[in-house]
């Protein structure tokens, strides 16, 4: 069953065009025979964005290479296609089985099947608080700028800190490998505590780039925190008791929830 994570699900509609032209005789079936993409030409390619391609193979779906990518102490799937002009994010899907299939599945680090954490042990210090920092209830959410379930999540939270004027909710921003420019707007809200520019960020709209190194270190610690504790997608709650929660509510539930803790 597929949950409610930041995932896409890219379906390929190849064009006849000079990138896809088939020799004269056809197509052999073997891709590679006319496609090839190196680690080095990949990370050249991916310069923009920052990361270190440290592998390259044929992705399940016809028509993309799939993209092994490091950055810091993340590792994460982009998806390029044969013209190398265009990245995908997301996820592929098989549509009989309604299961993700990946070439680098072995390469990927696997989530740990972890159902509640120590709320005490979460790096709070490192939070962007919504609604009352006082506030006696806390609610943990692990979200990323650029995860469209998050940026939805987020107007829901908004509301949900209206409904309750008692609970705290920690902001805790998780870039996903997947969505590069995310990284740096974690950076950026945390070094500025700005609710203003967390709005904007949800809202997809430019805010500016970091300047401090120590943002590096607390994104670094929540990302950590999340790999250790079992979280690997966004959005993803906490609940007062530790409970892990995946995928967003909308407020009136989430008020539900609170009060049965």
């Amino acid at each position: 069953m597929l949950k409610e994570l930041c995932i896409a699900v890219s379906v390929t509609i190849v064009l006849a065009s000079s990138s896809y032209a088939m020799a004269k005789d056809g197509c052999s079936g073997d891709c590679t025979s006319c496609h090839t993409l190196t680690p080095q030409e990949a990370t050249g390619l991916l310069k923009k964005i920052g990361g270190t391609v440290t592998s390259v193979r044929q992705s399940p779906a016809r028509g993309l290479y799939e993209l092994l990518v490091e950055k810091g102490d993340q590792k994460g799937i982009i998806f390029m296609d044969y013209g190398k002009k265009h990245l995908i994010q997301g996820m592929v899907v098989d549509l009989e089985k309604l299961e993700q299939v990946i070439a680098h599945k072995n390469e990927l680090p696997q989530p740990k099947q972890i159902t509640t954490v120590d709320v005490k042990t979460i790096p709070v210090s490192n939070a962007v608080i919504i609604g009352n920092p006082k506030g006696s209830k806390k609610l943990y959410v692990f979200t990323d700028p650029d995860c469209p379930y998050c940026r939805k999540g987020h107007t829901e939270l908004k509301k949900l800190a209206r409904l309750d004027p008692d609970l705290a909710i920690h902001i805790m921003l998780f870039p996903l490998p997947m969505h590069p420019a995310a990284y740096d707007k974690s950076r950026t809200i945390i070094e500025t505590r700005s609710l203003d520019l967390l709005d904007k960020a949800f809202d997809g709209k430019e805010i500016p780039k970091p300047t401090k190194e120590s943002s590096k270190k607390a994104v670094d610690e929540i990302v950590k925190f999340g790999h250790d504790n079992g979280i690997s997608g966004t959005p993803t709650l906490v609940m007062p008791d530790g409970k892990i929660e995946v995928g967003m509510r909308d407020a009136e539930l989430m008020k539900k929830m609170l009060e049965v803790k």
